[in-house]
């Protein structure tokens, strides 16, 4: 999601918009003057604040033909497909229709499908915008023999980027050095993200804390990406581990601790570039430039015009941290499920969200195994101290679910479905 906001019709006027859009693009147009600005501007665009009310969701999944899915996926039927839904990626003249239910449609570089929920205040209706959004890219693929992945990896093809944009070129340039784990992430994984409101100032940094301590837990209980391209890596989550072994600066989780805002403001500013972007020409970074050089202006920025708010905007796209903080808190770090159990997982977060009294539990809990994000993507549920911090989690998230806005039945069928993941986690 861009924002996580109301998705009602604005009240504005056409020209009181357009007069909005006016300023937004001459801030944005502003050069960022020093670091103590870029790291001010970071903090206030990264972390609002307000009641915590709203959710959305990201799902992403890889696409296949339905009747061999490792046949190679071409841009031409993905277009076809898609028809007037296909994003400027895939066909620049697209007219990008959003989704029937409100939910925006992208594509990621290895043409993994991605629906972006407006937010929404219910739970309930959240499933509901979802579920109409996921049905109807279900059928547009149908009709041309297609069909969504559900894992969190691709299980049968290896990674191949299909969308030609400067932005993905420099990318894949950019982490090849490294080894296969960023062509991997890019065009061959697909995750499921959970976006949920910062809260007021003083409950940001238990919710910002539980939010990066629960990753491991939880990628761990529903890790589902074992094999890719045919081979069974022998790893709960290979998805992940494709995350983390692409750009360690980029995607390594926050220490937490201190003021979120002023440490992650800090951390931005120092992450070195990873694109450039230009209107002729490619878009690769010079190595090791971090943005705050670019504001000093020295070394390899001399040649470079002086950096922009919206530079800076650009600059918190290329970071892939398991917490991404956007203005709510974008939690990255769940393996896309199948289509019919997508909201076990969301459901889960949102019960133990629902209350500061439930958040500051569950970092008590998971406080312990917090930096074990390796081990959860290698062994998931068989590490035994994930595996207990996991047992406590479900039991209190699924005795919160109470709190969401769900008939009993829905709320018996999801718990269930924890548990039996639990059961099924801890014998492998």
């Amino acid at each position: 999601m861009t924002a996580l906001r109301d998705a009602r019709p604005s009240p504005h006027d056409a020209r009181r918009q357009a007069a909005q859009d006016m300023a937004a693009a001459e801030i944005a147009a502003r050069e960022v003057s020093d670091r103590a600005e870029g790291e001010a501007y970071v903090a206030s665009v990264c972390f609002k604040h307000g009641p915590p009310r709203l959710l959305g969701v990201e799902l992403e999944y890889t696409v296949h033909d339905a009747v061999d899915p490792g046949l190679p996926l071409s841009r031409t039927r993905l277009a076809d497909a898609l028809g007037p839904y296909a994003p400027r990626t895939l066909v620049p003249d697209s007219p990008e229709q959003p989704l029937p239910a409100g939910s925006t449609f992208t594509l990621e570089p290895g043409g993994q499908a991605e629906i972006s929920t407006a937010p929404h205040s219910s739970f309930r209706a959240l499933c509901e915008a979802a579920d109409a959004d996921l049905a109807y890219v279900a059928d547009l693929l149908a009709a041309t023999g297609l069909r969504l992945g559900s894992r969190g990896i691709d299980p049968f093809r290896p990674p191949k980027r299909l969308l030609h944009t400067p932005r993905y070129a420099a990318m894949e340039r950019r982490f090849a050095p490294a080894g296969t784990g960023g062509i991997t992430m890019m065009c061959s994984t697909a995750a499921l993200q959970v976006c949920v409101d910062t809260g007021q100032p003083h409950e940001l940094p238990h919710r910002w804390a539980a939010a990066h301590a629960l990753g491991p837990v939880l990628l761990a209980l529903f890790a589902n990406s074992r094999w890719h391209a045919g081979v069974d890596t022998g790893c709960a989550s290979a998805r992940w581990l494709a995350v983390m072994d692409t750009d360690t600066c980029r995607t390594a989780a926050q220490r937490t601790g201190g003021d979120p805002a002023e440490a992650w403001a800090r951390r931005v500013l120092d992450t070195p570039l990873l694109l450039l972007r230009r209107d002729d020409g490619p878009w690769d970074a010079p190595s090791e430039l971090t943005f705050a050089d670019w504001i000093d202006g020295g070394g390899a920025a001399t040649s470079l015009p002086r950096p922009t708010l919206a530079d800076l905007d650009y600059h918190l796209t290329t970071l892939f941290t398991p917490v991404r903080p956007h203005g709510y808190l974008e939690l990255r770090y769940l393996d896309a499920q199948p289509l019919e159990s997508w909201e076990h997982p969301v459901a889960l977060l949102a019960a133990l969200f629902s209350r500061q009294s439930l958040v500051e539990s569950v970092l008590e809990v998971c406080e312990p195994v917090a930096d074990r994000w390796s081990e959860a993507a290698r062994h998931g549920l068989g590490d035994p101290r994930i595996a207990a911090a996991a047992r406590t989690i479900a039991d209190l998230g699924c005795s919160a679910l109470s709190s969401l806005d769900l008939p009993e039945h829905r709320i018996v069928h999801i718990a269930d479905a924890v548990d039996r993941r639990l059961r099924r986690g801890e014998r492998k």
